[in-house]
């Protein structure tokens, strides 16, 4: 079961850093930095947009309009955080 734990765990992490790459990934192309008709760098935004935009999209739905700025994937990293210690404080110590 601590394996299963663990599992759980790393897929958060994994999961955390792709928000984080994929909002510098947006920041990025919002501001011309990358080029964007590249296939490499569209493959990265495409596969990044599918990864993370499934958790984000009910997110923006439910937030107000802040006019340019998107704070979705802070709120979903406050929610994996959160998730995250849940897990490590309350199951896994009654799991061991």
């Amino acid at each position: 079961m601590v394996a299963l734990i663990q599992t759980l765990l790393l897929a958060l992490d994994i999961y955390w850093w792709l928000i984080i790459a994929s909002a510098i990934f947006s920041w990025l192309f919002a501001f011309n930095v990358i080029n964007s008709r590249n296939q490499f760098v569209a493959t990265i935004g495409d596969f990044l947009y599918r990864v993370t935009e499934p958790a984000l999209r009910p997110i923006r739905r439910i937030m107000p309009d802040l006019g340019g700025i998107d704070i979705s994937p802070i709120i979903l990293l406050l929610i994996l955080f959160f998730v995250r210690q849940l897990i490590i404080t309350t199951i896994a110590p009654a799991l061991i």
